[in-house]
């Protein structure tokens, strides 16, 4: 037994040699080398850029120091985020537990045993009394991991707890700008409902000075009545921004996942307000491999690139042990003399020898497994690039939107101010008014809507390009 030991863990060593896994190759990336180009893109779209960061903390992405405020309470208190971080802990211990296996789980024991055997039983043809006493070292069932079963069943372990902290950073990245983008309705949804209660005031009034004119005989009763539709209109836009800015508050609240105080909601408008920086977008697309739901496809790749090599090593025998080493005695006082001494050395093969194919359909398995793992890393890579090829595709084109519909309001609001003037001398009907009011008031909910896309846009971006590529000016 003095030997046992020493020449098990030299074993144990020399299993290490041995690895039936395939050698892991990272597949080739199934997206162009760089991002679309074309009229929808700007020009820098598809340009190689050289200050950005593959790791950028959210800081850097989040101006408005409301919102910060808001993100860290998100961060704090989101529950999907916490069970994402508890995830994380599950799979850390699981790994922990694989690995233990690699080493065998030792056990000290003690026992007191006693029989009484009757006279006409006992070979002397005396009663007997007996005692025995034993304490004892050693382990049971450990594997010799010749061929490296366990070291790929610890690999898998291990990929599956990487897997799971790449999926925690996308839980936060996903967390974070999901913050964000409530955070723009909720701003664009109050100015929504600003626009609309101040539109109602003036209609209300407009209708008043009209009644009164129909009332002098100055004003048609079909001025009257075009007034109150303008009138109803900008009613039933109130009650319905009303209702979405309190929904708003309730995904932020949710997000947050805890009460926001009030002085922390926004209070400019979303062209005062500069939520989010703008991020560098002239990165390759190779970035992508850092996005953190890329980086779990792959680890789940490799892991089931481990379980080939697990189900390879089912086809090998397997050696297990049992030893243990202590002592034992009839007398509790003659335990720990050198005599008493004990020791048990079992180890054990296991051949296959038949099976009916089970070992060759469970490799098969495994073999398809790490084929759809392949196809499910490569599908990851070619989502994240449409994703951010979109988000550039938006991002060339908002500008010029934002700029039409700025003139357009401008030249609405002109129309509206000749129109008025015109009807007020007499020229024009109240039909041509309520035409031009109308066009007006659709413009500047037209301007909030696009101006909400274009600070969404580069929140989509930031999402879409999984944290990176946000670097401080």
């Amino acid at each position: 037994m003095r030997y046992a030991i020493p020449t098990i863990f030299a074993a144990a060593a020399l299993a290490a040699c041995t690895n039936l896994a395939p050698d892991y190759q990272r597949p080739a990336a199934p997206v162009a080398a760089n991002w679309p180009s074309g009229p929808a893109y700007k020009a820098d779209a598809a340009n190689a850029g050289e200050h950005a960061t593959a790791d950028a903390d959210w800081r850097a992405f989040i101006l408005d120091p409301k919102l910060r405020q808001v993100m860290e309470l998100a961060l704090a208190n989101n529950r999907d985020l916490r069970t994402a971080a508890l995830n994380i802990e599950k799979t850390q211990a699981q790994y922990q537990i694989q690995s233990s296996l690699l080493f065998p789980h030792i056990n000290a024991s003690a026992a007191d045993s006693g029989s009484l055997t009757p006279a006409n039983l006992s070979a002397t043809g005396s009663r007997m009394v007996l005692h025995e006493y034993t304490v004892g070292l050693g382990f049971s069932s450990y594997e010799l991991d010749f061929f490296g079963r366990l070291r790929n069943l610890k690999s898998e372990a291990l990929e599956q707890y990487l897997g799971t902290e790449a999926a925690q950073r996308s839980t936060e990245i996903s967390l974070i700008a999901q913050v964000a983008a409530a955070y723009l309705s909720l701003a664009a949804d109050q100015e929504h409902l600003a626009l609309s209660e101040n539109t109602l005031k003036d209609q209300q009034a407009t209708y008043a000075m009209d009644q009164r004119r129909f009332e002098l005989g100055s004003a048609s009763q079909l001025d009257l009545a075009q007034a109150q539709t303008a009138v109803d209109t900008a009613r039933g836009d109130a009650a319905r921004y009303t209702a979405l800015v309190a929904q708003d508050n309730n995904a932020l609240t949710l997000l947050a996942g805890a009460a926001i105080p009030s002085d922390l909601l926004p209070a400019l408008s979303l062209a005062n307000l500069t939520a989010v920086r703008e991020p560098t977008t002239g990165l390759p697309s190779d970035l992508l491999q850092n996005r953190p739901d890329i980086v779990e496809a792959e680890h789940q790749l490799k892991a089931a690139n481990a379980d080939i090599g697990v189900a390879r090593a089912a086809f090998f025998p397997s050696i297990t042990l049992t030893t243990s080493i202590g002592t034992a005695s009839t007398q509790l006082s003659g335990l720990f003399k050198s005599s008493q001494r004990t020791w048990a050395f079992a180890p054990q093969l296991n051949l296959p020898i038949f099976n009916a194919g089970s070992n060759t359909a469970t490799l098969q398995v495994a073999k398809v497994n790490r084929d759809i793992a392949v196809a499910q890393y490569e599908k990851a890579i070619q989502t994240a690039f449409r994703e951010v090829a979109d988000a550039l595709a938006d991002r060339g084109t908002l500008d010029a939107q934002l700029a039409a519909q700025q003139s357009l309001v401008d030249a609405t609001t002109q129309s509206f101010r000749l129109s008025s003037a015109r009807y007020k001398q007499g020229i024009d009907s109240y039909l041509v008014v309520l035409d031009s009011e109308r066009s007006l008031y659709a413009a500047e909910h037209n301007l909030i809507a696009l101006q909400l896309a274009r600070q969404g846009n580069l929140v989509n971006l930031y999402k879409a390009l999984g944290g990176v590529g946000v670097t401080a000016h």
